[in-house]
């Protein structure tokens, strides 16, 4: 603080909330508008000041320029009727250190610093005026002032170094609009914030948040726009050709190989996710196209393959694949990405040296063999104690790992085991993770009995279940089923037309086999859900197969294990249905489009990319990283879940047949599954039909705090629909989201309309709402329930025997044999805990929905910033309220001995697995 007075030469108040000025600070108390500098002012009542100070004190805000009030008297006294004048402003720049480096970062670091001071190769920065020059009609600009002090601060081992600048302009220079940013060095630097100050107008901020290249790598300068928001139509003079280049550059030509530096977003298909050049089993159909629909992703420019020219070349890891530069990780992002991909190649390493060495599959021989995962760790898991392995020289490194006591090889305990080791037996919890487990949008009010399958009957045979009452009608509490249906007491989790067309295929792959599964549920009276029936169906083999059978709740030992076993093949269904259609389509996939058309369309002034902006974090890198290892051709998906090579085939039936954007909303997503009907007298405009639902109601809560947020700031820049239609960036933004992102679909007539600002807050809170409050639900309960295998079995190796099967005399003799050669193998089992025990995970840096970088300046617009607070403050109370619903004992879904708290929806987080934390965007 001390340091920036000195350079400022002018008052800093310190306190939770920065003033940057009397101007600021009468802006906060209502006295500025949009477009205006001075206005009557606004009575503020006395508590809502409070109350928005109280906000204030909660969110964390960097220091910030204060105007200096000697250069404001200095500049209107030289300031003469009819006469321009020099005079000087200041910028104070925020350049964010690296924490680490390494030698040849720290060498060209060094040697910047010496060519700064010696030969003025430096930081150069150039402010743009708002308005045009009458004479040479461009826009005003000052001469260039280069940052001071590079070479001494350069040791400085701070996260944030600041750097000063001294522009001199003419009095009638205008209120700067942009600067511009030449970078002379030779290595790049992360510019977090620019704040001018000494113009009349007070402080102009400018949040940068981008890495800035060296002029050798990208010979054009930066441009940063102030955080003055702008409709295309309301765009000053001085700044309309640079807003359009600006947005030309980030769209690029569509040409050529991109190179890590670029900043360029462009589409293409998943083209890049087999590697044919190694094999014809590593062949993967192009996602995208007329064949195999599939939403667009960021494009590349890599080379085809050698055997095939319509497959791009492959890059694997350790090697990245682009991404626009600003687009990622972070460095505290990547040091805890990496760290969890090192204890997960740890965690793998072991388990595959014993399966290659030993014909021993290495099969978890009992329950007890999984615990020990979490105790002891992997090497005593494995047999790795034995001397024979002991002496293996790289064993012997990793032995060291794990008797230093750092932890990397044990596995942490789930939560699912941490209050009752056996809830993953029981029928109440196997109900319960339906509606407050990872996966709790798939579940459905059953509204015909039989339930009937939708595919050609030519082709899958009758679509009839075999499902009958006698099967549920014991377990109705004495309803008929007729009446449990109308009282809504039925509901369903339907795998059996997303499954059933993949089943021979995955049926024939070595140690797969799977059913396309249904399952039918009871609401009982006290509230909760309870497995009544599971169906099993494979494909027809003939005209008089039996392909199908129903299972129900047991009445002796041998139908326990076949319940269990059913029930586990659920799980592998869920599991996989949750993994390819409900996360990684309906967030990360369907996603991308809208993120890569708002860095082409939308530009940075606009402020609908304001507001969308924190959501979009993280979201393209984290994608690649995923067709890098976990969704290409033998990835994790392949390797750990039941449909293998077919996982994507999955995922792209889903988009052709199944995903629909109007459908995406929570409050339509509830009204289609029939978990909700329509009621306008209710808060949210609907009435759940299962009431201890966790999911929908902590989710409704979030959904409308973030509609009302949205339709604030929405209304406050459209205050009509000619507003909308006539935006030109906002209607090419949508349009390609639509028309090139989802391609394959652009023809559907359900794609909603934008020609009024409340289709715009629509579309905008359906948005905000996939990339942070669903993404939640579906991605930080990973580990915590999928960690311990028998409870979420992601893959499954055998059938369930029938009296006639060779293999039943040995599930008679040793059921808990048979079970666990079902689950996956331990190689695979720890495979999987590993990854999701990585994605489960929060970084550091982690925003949290109602947080956001810069809080206090990341707009211009006052008003904006009033209102985002009011929304962190609601988000606030929304947290004490789902902490209020997890202590509610009548809520069994979410209280009771031994049951799991709901908190994937609870809006804060610490950093690691927590399984809680509402991120603002799709970050993992």
């Amino acid at each position: 603080m001390a340091l920036t007075k000195e350079i400022m030469g002018g008052r800093l108040i310190d306190g939770p909330f920065v003033r940057t000025s009397k101007m600021f600070m009468n802006q906060r108390l209502g006295m500025v508008k949009k477009n205006q500098f001075l206005v009557r002012p606004v009575l503020v009542p006395l508590q809502q000041i409070r109350r928005q100070e109280q906000v204030r004190r909660a969110v964390k805000v960097p220091p910030v320029a204060v105007i200096s009030e000697e250069i404001m008297k200095a500049n209107s006294n030289t300031s003469l009727p009819g006469k321009a004048v020099k005079f000087k402003v200041r910028a104070l720049v925020t350049v964010r250190n690296k924490h680490k480096e390494d030698l040849k970062e720290t060498i060209v670091k060094r040697l910047d610093a010496l060519t700064d001071n010696i030969i003025g190769r430096n930081v150069v920065l150039e402010l743009i005026s708002t308005e045009v020059d009458p004479k040479s009609k461009e826009p005003k600009r000052s001469k260039g002032a280069a940052l001071r002090d590079w070479s001494k601060k350069s040791k400085i081992k701070a996260e944030r170094v600041h750097y000063t600048a001294e522009f001199t302009v003419d009095s009638d220079f205008g209120v700067p609009g942009a600067i511009t940013v030449s970078n002379k060095h030779q290595q790049e630097f992360f510019l977090e914030t620019i704040t001018i100050d000494g113009f009349a107008c007070g402080p102009v901020h400018f949040p940068c948040n981008s890495w800035v290249q060296s002029k050798k790598d990208h010979p054009e300068e930066r441009v940063f726009f102030s955080n003055k928001p702008y409709l295309p139509s309301e765009t000053p003079a001085g700044l309309k050709a640079l807003r359009d280049k600006e947005l030309s550059n980030l769209r690029g030509d569509g040409k050529g190989v991109r190179k890590k530096s670029d900043r360029i977003y462009d589409f293409d298909v998943y083209n890049d996710l087999g590697n044919p050049d190694k094999g014809n089993h590593l062949v993967r159909p192009r996602l995208g196209g007329k064949a195999i629909p599939y939403p667009r992703r960021c494009r590349t420019g890599r080379l085809p393959m050698d055997s095939d020219i319509n497959a791009e070349s492959r890059v694997e890891k350790p090697t990245p694949l682009y991404v626009p530069r600003d687009e990622q990780f972070e460095e505290s992002k990547q040091i805890t990405f990496s760290n969890g991909r090192l204890r997960a190649v740890l965690h793998t390493l072991i388990p595959a040296i014993k399966a290659s060495i030993s014909a021993d599959n290495q099969d978890f021989g009992s329950f007890s063999d999984i615990g020990v995962l979490y105790k002891e760790g992997l090497l005593l898991k494995v047999g790795l104690q034995d001397e024979i392995w002991k002496n293996l020289p790289l064993l012997k490194a990793v032995n060291k790992i794990q008797e230093s006591g750092e932890g990397q090889l044990k596995y942490d305990t789930p939560k699912i085991l941490s209050r009752d080791k056996l809830a993953w037996l029981r029928d109440d919890e196997f109900a319960r993770e339906t509606v407050s487990g990872i996966n709790p949008v798939s579940i459905e009010r059953l509204r015909v009995f039989p339930p009937r399958s939708s595919l050609d009957p030519e082709i899958y045979g009758p679509l009839e279940s075999v499902l009958k009452e006698e099967h549920i009608l014991g377990h109705l509490n004495g309803l008929s089923v007729s009446q449990a249906l109308e009282e809504n007491k039925l509901f369903m989790i339907d795998y059996h037309d997303i499954y059933l067309p993949f089943l021979d295929r995955i049926n024939v792959l070595d140690g797969r086999k799977a059913y396309a599964t249904r399952t039918i549920f009871f609401l009982t009276p006290l509230g909760t859900l309870k497995p009544i029936a599971i169906e099993l169906s494979l494909p027809p083999a003939g005209p008089n197969s039996r392909s199908k059978r129903v299972v129900t709740p047991p009445v002796d030992a041998t139908g326990s294990w076949i319940w269990q076993l059913a029930k586990a093949h659920v799980c592998s269904n869920d599991a996989s249905v949750h993994q390819l259609v409900h996360h990684w389509l309906r967030t990360h996939a369907s996603l991308e489009p809208f993120i890569l058309a708002a860095h082409r369309q939308l530009s940075a002034m606009h402020p609908i990319f304001k507001l969308l902006d924190p959501h979009m974090r993280y979201t393209l890198e984290i994608n690649a990283l995923a067709r890098q290892n976990l969704i290409n051709a033998d990835g994790v998906i392949e390797s750990c879940f039941t449909p293998g090579q077919y996982s994507m085939e999955i995922s792209a039936a889903a988009y052709r047949n199944f995903w629909r954007f109007d459908k995406e909303s929570l409050p339509a997503d509830l009204i289609r599954r029939g978990m909700a009907v329509p009621d306008p007298t209710q808060p949210h405009g609907l009435k759940l039909l299962l009431e201890d639902y966790p999911y929908a109601q902590d989710g409704l809560l979030i959904w409308s705090a973030i509609e009302n947020w949205v339709r604030t700031y929405v209304e406050h820049y459209y205050p009509d629909s000619s507003t909308v239609c006539n935006d030109k960036e906002l209607q090419a933004w949508y349009s390609e989201s639509v028309n090139v992102g989802h391609f394959d679909l652009r023809d559907a007539d359900w794609w909603p309309k934008l020609a009024t600002s409340e289709d715009l807050t629509w579309i905008l809170t359906v948005l905000i709402w996939l990339a942070s409050a669903q993404h939640a639900a579906l991605n930080f309960g990973q580990y915590p329930y999928g960690g311990y295998v028998p409870n979420r079995p992601t893959l499954m190796r055998r059938l369930i025997p029938e009296e006639n099967d060779p293999e039943y005399a040995n599930f008679l003799a040793d059921p808990q044999k048979y079970f666990l050669l079902a689950l996956p193998n331990v190689l695979q089992g720890t495979k999987l805990m590993a990854v999701i025990d990585t994605l489960s995970t929060h970084s550091p840096d982690e925003e949290y929905i109602g947080e956001r970088q810069q809080p206090s300046i990341w707009t211009g617009d006052a008003e904006m910033i009033e209102a985002f607070y009011d929304f962190s403050a609601e988000i606030q109370q929304i947290e004490q309220e789902i902490n209020r619903r997890n202590g509610d004992p009548s809520l069994r879904h979410r209280c009771g001995a031994g049951v799991l708290p709901y908190e994937l929806l609870a809006p804060s987080s610490g950093p690691g697995v927590t399984c809680r934390g509402v991120p603002n965007s799709v970050t993992i």
